[in-house]
C-alpha cells in the first residue's frame, strides 16, 4: 500500500487465457474515512463447526513469496514483471481456475506509460453468490523510505508478495475441493505501487481501472477482502477507517472469525484512520463493499521495512501468513 494514484489513460485490449481487463492498488493515510460507519455493528459471526474448512499451509504461502522474489522487483515495463505475470497465470490455471487477464497501458504520475496487467482467477464461475479476494502483485519502483539506493526498486516481499502468496495458497486449496458452495474470484491488481504521495490518485492504477471496467458485465459480489502487507513479523491488523465506512459488517465478520479460531492477537479491534489502498476505489467507484486487511499500526508508516530494500524474505513470518490465510478461508467457507 502507498500514497496516491493518477487515473489510467489508455486501455489496450482485453487479453486472456480466458481474457478480461484489470488494474492495481496503493495506500496512504486519509482521515476522511475514519469518522463514518461507527454505529451499531452486526452481531458476532459464529463459525459453523459442521463446515470443513481446509487447513491453510503457511509453508506453501511462504514458498510462493520466495518464488515471486526470485524474479526480482516486479515493476511494470520490466522483464521480471512480465515473467512473474506468466508464472502467476500458469499457477492459477494449474489450480483449476478460470483465468482472465486485463492488459492495459496506463499513465503514471510522471507521464511514464505503464504496461500493466490485472489477473483474475475464478472458481465456480457459474455461481451467483460470489466473494472477491484481492491483492496487488507489482512492487515499488523506488526505495523512497530507505537511506540509500533510493532510486532502485525494492524486493517487495511483504508489500505485494505476501498478499499474493496467501491468495495463491487459497487458490490451491479451493482448486482441490469440490465442496465450496459459492463462487470466489481472486483478483491480483497491477500498477498499485507506481505512485507519488504528492499526486492524487497516482497509486492503485490497476484497481482504479478495473473499478471502471469490471471483467464481467454486472459483476456484483457480496463483498471483497483486499490483502496488503499481510506477512510481516509481529503484524497487527487494525480496523481501518475506509473499511469501517464502506463495509462495517464485513469488518465484523472477519475480525470475529479471527477471534473464534484463535488469531485475535493479529486482528486488533482498534480503529485507525482510513488509508488509500485498492479497496477505496472498489468501494467508491465499483460500489462493492470491500475491506482492507493491512498491517497498519498506529504511529508508524506501516511495517518497519516499508518501501525499503529490507522488505525481503527475512521479514516474512509464517505465523502471520497462517493467521491471515486461515481467517480468510474460514470466512469464505462459512458463507
Amino acid at each position: 500500500m502507498k500514497k496516491s494514484v493518477l487515473k489510467p489513460i489508455l486501455l489496450i485490449g482485453v487479453l486472456a487465457l480466458i481474457a478480461t481487463p484489470l488494474f492495481l492498488v496503493s495506500c496512504k493515510n486519509d482521515n476522511s474515512g475514519s469518522g463514518k460507519g461507527k454505529g451499531k455493528l452486526p452481531p458476532v459471526v459464529l463459525v459453523n463447526p459442521n463446515i470443513k474448512v481446509p487447513s491453510f499451509s503457511q509453508d506453501s504461502a511462504y514458498k510462493f513469496i520466495e518464488k515471486q522474489l526470485s524474479f526480482g522487483p516486479r515493476v511494470p515495463n520490466s522483464a521480471p514483471h512480465a515473467d512473474c505475470a506468466d508464472w502467476l497465470i500458469r499457477k492459477f490455471i494449474s489450480y483449476g481456475a478460470e483465468v482472465q487477464t486485463q492488459p492495459a497501458v496506463v499513465q503514471a504520475y510522471d507521464g511514464t506509460p505503464l504496461n500493466m496487467q490485472n489477473i483474475i482467477a475464478s472458481y465456480n464461475p457459474d455461481r451467483a453468490q460470489r466473494i472477491m479476494l484481492t491483492a496487488h502483485w507489482d512492487t515499488r519502483p523506488v526505495a523512497d523510505q530507505d537511506v540509500e539506493r533510493q532510486d532502485e526498486p525494492i524486493p517487495g516481499a511483504n508489500d505485494g508478495g505476501s498478499g499474493v502468496g496467501v491468495l495463491l495458497e487459497i487458490a490451491r486449496l479451493i482448486g482441490q475441493d469440490s465442496n465450496l458452495n459459492i463462487g470466489v474470484d481472486i483478483i491480483l491488481w497491477d500498477a498499485e505501487d507506481y505512485g507519488n504521495s504528492n499526486v492524487p490518485d497516482s497509486y492503485c492504477l490497476g484497481s482504479q481501472y478495473w473499478a471502471r471496467n469490471p471483467h464481467k458485465a454486472n459483476y456484483n459480489p457480496v463483498y471483497g477482502i483486499n490483502l496488503d502487507m499481510v506477512g510481516g513479523i509481529n503484524a497487527r491488523f487494525t480496523q481501518e477507517g475506509q473499511s469501517i465506512t464502506y463495509a462495517p459488517s464485513v469488518v465484523q465478520k472477519v475480525w470475529n472469525t479471527s477471534s473464534k479460531i484463535g488469531y485475535s492477537k493479529f486482528f486488533s479491534t482498534l480503529k485507525t484512520p482510513g488509508i488509500i489502498d485498492d479497496h477505496l476505489y472498489i468501494n467508491q467507484i465499483a460500489k462493492i463493499p470491500t475491506i482492507d486487511i493491512i498491517d497498519n499500526q498506529p504511529g508508524t508508516s506501516f511495517f518497519g521495512q516499508w518501501h525499503t530494500h529490507a522488505d525481503d524474505i527475512h521479514i516474512i513470518s509464517k505465523e502471520t501468513l497462517k493467521a491471515v490465510g486461515q481467517t480468510v478461508l474460514t470466512v469464505v467457507y462459512n458463507e
